[in-house]
């Protein structure tokens, strides 16, 4: 069987007779083993103490008036956010949980780095087998920040770090798709190269097509299928829509931000100009196996997901909302 996403540490857990990923001693050492973390030489006494007994003994317990004797201010600050991380999947059984908890507060203040990390590793166990590597491609989209890349015959996404940390104008590989040679620094998804993603997918360097009616969409669409049912042990299916036109909206969920924004207008009867219906990326239209689930008066309705470029043209999707957005009785008792 093929593995993928190894960096982010899922061989280090465990599966719970759920499925779900208790915290183990050896994920959360990782986490104490990260550069970030790594006192330097002139580090204080303080710092290097408590970090040789965090990689003894992760769960130990850490006053906040050790952290505040750490003499370097950014060591203090890093150190606030691991353990505030650590004990966000300490208090909880596992690592679906504890995220579940921290998507559902008003109080949680982890950096999106956190949470990130936290999305990819729950994602790589819901998706454990998956052998399609246009789902798993298209998997990125909740951990990652994509930038679009604008072609005639296509809308692709590229990696935002990657692309952005290697030219600010991407040459992007079309080899599989106009039959060309040039030298490239990211090459698009496509049914000739798709086995070589087992070999990079931890380098995040191959483009997805999402155009309308494309490989992508359909894919995106099995991801938010098995990231409900993992998290919330529902079915739904989703499939994606090529018109935003004549589509009412019984309710909706943006899966960004500027998605969000954009459906509240719909929302209240207003129109989207042509700019802004321009940054609409895809329509999705998810329905419940069981339409006794929808709370209210939506019972049958389908609810309609909305997906959306930023001004800057990037895209950061919000799995979230997937999850917090869906209108289920006792969404709290799921889970």
């Amino acid at each position: 069987m093929n593995d993928f996403w190894i960096a982010c540490g899922h061989h280090l857990l465990d599966r719970d007779e759920s499925g779900g990923l208790p915290v183990t001693d050896e994920f959360l050492k990782a986490y104490f083993a990260r550069p970030e973390l790594m006192p330097p030489k002139d580090a204080c006494l303080v710092e290097q103490r408590l970090h040789r007994g965090m990689l003894a003994d992760p769960r130990q317990a850490v006053g906040a008036d050790e952290v505040a004797a750490i003499a370097d201010e950014d060591a203090r600050e890093n150190w606030r956010f691991v353990l505030g991380f650590r004990d966000l999947m300490l208090r909880h059984p596992t690592l679906e949980a504890a995220y579940l908890a921290a998507v559902r507060s008003r109080s949680n203040d982890l950096p999106p780095l956190f949470i990130n990390q936290l999305v990819q590793v729950i994602l790589r166990n819901a998706l454990d087998g998956n052998d399609d590597p246009f789902v798993l491609r298209a998997g990125e989209l909740f951990f990652r920040p994509q930038r679009i890349l604008p072609h005639e015959q296509a809308l692709l996404l590229g990696d935002d770090e990657v692309v952005g940390g290697r030219s600010p104008t991407p040459i992007l590989s079309l080899i599989s798709m106009l039959d060309t040679k040039t030298d490239a620094h990211l090459d698009v998804l496509s049914e000739e190269n798709a086995e070589t993603y087992w070999e990079r997918s931890d380098q995040f360097d191959m483009a997805l097509d999402l155009s309308a009616g494309a490989r992508g969409s359909r894919a995106l669409a099995q991801v938010m299928t098995r990231w409900v049912s993992h998290l919330l042990g529902i079915d739904v299916a989703i499939e994606p829509l090529t018109e935003l036109r004549e589509v009412r909206l019984s309710w909706y969920i943006g899966l960004d931000a500027d998605a969000t924004r954009m459906g509240d207008r719909l929302w209240h009867g207003d129109e989207l100009d042509e700019h802004s219906a321009r940054r609409v990326l895809s329509l999705f239209r998810l329905t419940f196996a069981d339409s006794g689930l929808a709370g209210g008066t939506l019972r049958g309705e389908p609810v309609y997901l909305i997906l959306a470029m930023t001004a800057d043209q990037k895209l950061r999707m919000k799995p979230q909302n997937l999850l917090t957005g869906l209108p289920i009785k006792r969404l709290e008792a799921i889970s």
